[in-house]
């Protein structure tokens, strides 16, 4: 007997979701083990640091999460003796936690710290200071005896200013430092520079580059550096005299893929050099794939199961630590050794079934500004049939950033609408990382454009192909997501129904509230203020919230920093002085993105009760 689509029963509850596939937060090689940090969405997203030998090294109620950025990153790191050294997410101190000891903090209470890093038994960090007009941020080197904790004259600054930084790493005889910093008013993918000083202090040495990402050092006189300064990021090796570079940054790879994307948070990390003068690297085209690259140039694929938003965490003579998600594993953690092939799954990384969980379908559409990229996930189980004359409802999702990307990964949060007869279309619209510069700057000054016509180009082409139902089509994203998501409905003609998760609605209400990081973001997706108000006014959903006619459902972190309440509520209340059919929920402890395993149950099954009455099925919890 046949079963309307979205009525299928489905192995894949909320909670099964929320359970599924660990975020993985960094890892390490520390003796014969291998740690690595996680978030634990059961015990409200608290992220710990676990070892292979079964051991949670970091206890409850620590939690290593940074907010430098407000988005956070390189919370945590140890020594090779295993001495971890971790920000904790409620003071945003660093400790050290020696083995068998309790944590005791190196930092003073006030600035918070993230993007740690050990090398040659010293401490970096990068810091920012919110206390300060203007704020303030700066590389530190922190002592590890804890006598700078009450004493901050102990901490030393190498850098300091108004500005931003990332990715400190020390040459390796410890005499000379490189870093990566970008100025206000620039995104770091936008213009981000690659600077060079003497660890001791001295002058500072700029070497040329254009969207500069993670140094890391090949010898005491050379380093490579990620950077586009044509259309992809890829690897440039720089060879110094002290401080200075001898000649201009010579590539290292082709450039036909990206070696890097959009630096939102301080942990990532795209390749490696191994002590033999190999690098370990990701380049990615829409997917990722890993790469050893020799001395010589020649680049050789490393077979991994990985193939998403892949982090190079660790090196170890020819094992390597990746981290990331897969088309046809689950979210994880690999420890591989590149010369032998040896691949072993540290965390996660299980196969998914393909019958419950097939590979997404890569597909592009031509759109109104070029080609759009999408991934396809179409409904499966192998224990529904359907009636022949019915098409399936489709979601389509709508990324944040909208710098970042999607990579066609196995999901458990895609399967929990597949499996029950509801396809779901990802869509990497123009804007977004993985494609090269042109491809993101496609959304430059036409934010609320661009996106808008992307999605609802993929959102047509599914349709005209005769994959979609046109009348069961809903759109569904978070942040600059639901932006899209709400910017969308106010176009209206292709969706029936809107899903925004803490989405932008009034561009000026954005960046009177939102925080320093992204504070000029919006002038190079929009324009500066007060010139470009008008724009602002007509392109902000809330300002047509009239012409959204569909139901939407708003669901909104209390404590989001990024994209505060009061926008979502204002388009809640536009909405309800219209009779509007819409939701909206309101999730008290939660910041920007959900991680407590009872949020995330409840905003998902929120989801699915709304879309099966405004689609008319009756979908099974």
């Amino acid at each position: 007997m046949s079963s309307p689509y979205g009525s299928w029963p489905s192995p894949f509850s909320a909670a099964s979701v929320a359970a599924s596939s660990p975020r993985i937060e960094g890892a390490r090689f520390i003796g014969s083990e291998i740690w690595w940090g996680e978030s634990v969405p059961a015990e409200k997203g608290r992220v710990t640091v676990r070892s292979s030998s079964g051991t949670e090294i970091l206890p409850a109620p620590w939690s290593a999460r940074s907010r430098v950025h407000e988005y956070g990153g390189g919370a945590w790191t140890a020594d090779a003796a295993g001495t971890l050294y971790f920000v904790d997410a409620g003071d945003q101190r660093v400790h050290r936690m020696a083995p068998g000891a309790v944590p005791v903090p190196l930092t003073p209470a006030g600035p918070s710290h993230g993007g740690l890093r050990v090398q040659q038994g010293r401490l970096l960090a990068v810091r920012e200071d919110l206390s300060t007009a203007p704020h303030t941020r700066a590389i530190v080197e922190i002592p590890i005896d804890g006598s700078a904790a009450e004493d901050p004259s102990g901490i030393r600054v190498i850098v300091e200013g108004d500005g931003f930084f990332a990715h400190p790493a020390l040459s390796p005889d410890g005499t000379r430092i490189a870093w990566v910093t970008w100025n206000r008013g620039r995104m770091p993918w936008e213009a981000a520079h690659l600077h060079i000083a003497k660890s001791d202090g001295g002058d500072v040495h700029e070497i040329p580059t254009r969207a500069a990402l993670q140094p890391e050092w090949l010898s005491d006189a050379e380093l490579v550096v990620a950077d586009d300064p044509d259309d992809r990021w890829g690897l440039y090796r720089v060879e110094l005299d002290g401080v200075s570079s001898v000649g201009a940054p010579r590539a290292l790879t082709p450039p036909d893929a990206d070696t890097g994307y959009g630096l939102w948070v301080l942990g990532n990390r795209w390749y490696r050099p191994l002590a033999d003068g190999r690098i370990v690297a990701v380049r990615t085209n829409g997917r990722d794939e890993v790469v050893l690259i020799a001395p010589d140039g020649v680049l050789r694929p490393v077979d991994v199961p990985a193939d998403g938003h892949v982090s190079v965490d660790d090196v170890d003579g020819s094992r390597v630590l990746l981290s990331g998600n897969g088309s046809g594993v689950t979210a994880g953690l690999w420890c591989v050794d590149v010369d032998s092939g040896e691949t072993v799954a540290v965390r996660g990384g299980e196969p998914v079934d393909a019958d419950w969980m097939p590979r997404a379908l890569p597909i592009d559409v031509d759109g109104r500004h070029g080609v759009v990229h999408a991934f396809a996930y179409p409904p499966a189980n192998p224990d529904a049939t359907v009636s022949a004359d019915e098409l399936p409802p489709y979601v389509v999702l709508v990324h944040g950033g909208p710098t970042a990307h999607v990579t066609g990964a196995a999901s458990a949060a895609n399967a929990f609408y597949t499996s029950r007869g509801i396809g779901v279309l990802d869509v990497n619209y123009g804007g977004s990382t993985g494609y090269g510069r042109r491809y993101r700057e496609r959304l430059d000054g036409r934010w609320g454009v661009v996106d808008v016509d992307d999605v609802i180009a993929a959102a047509q082409g599914l349709a005209d192909a005769g994959l979609a139902d046109p009348s069961r089509i809903a759109i569904r994203g978070g942040s600059a997501g639901g932006w899209t998501v709400l910017s969308a409905l106010v176009r209206g003609g292709v969706f029936a129904a809107g899903i925004s998760r803490y989405g932008v609605a009034d561009l000026r209400m954005l960046v009177a509230e939102t925080h320093d990081f992204e504070a000029s973001y919006i002038d190079g997706l929009v324009g500066p203020l007060p010139e470009y108000e008008d724009v602002y006014v007509e392109r902000s959903p809330l300002t047509h919230a009239d012409r959204i006619g569909v139901p939407v459902l708003l669901l909104q972190g209390g404590e989001d920093r990024v994209v505060p309440p009061s926008q979502s509520e204002a388009i809640s209340d536009a909405l309800a002085a219209r009779g509007v059919d819409h939701e909206y929920v309101l999730y008290p402890a939660e910041g920007h993105g959900f991680r407590s395993a009872d949020t995330i149950v409840d905003a998902l099954e929120r989801e699915l009760t709304f879309l099966g009455r405004v689609f008319r099925f009756e979908p099974t919890l």
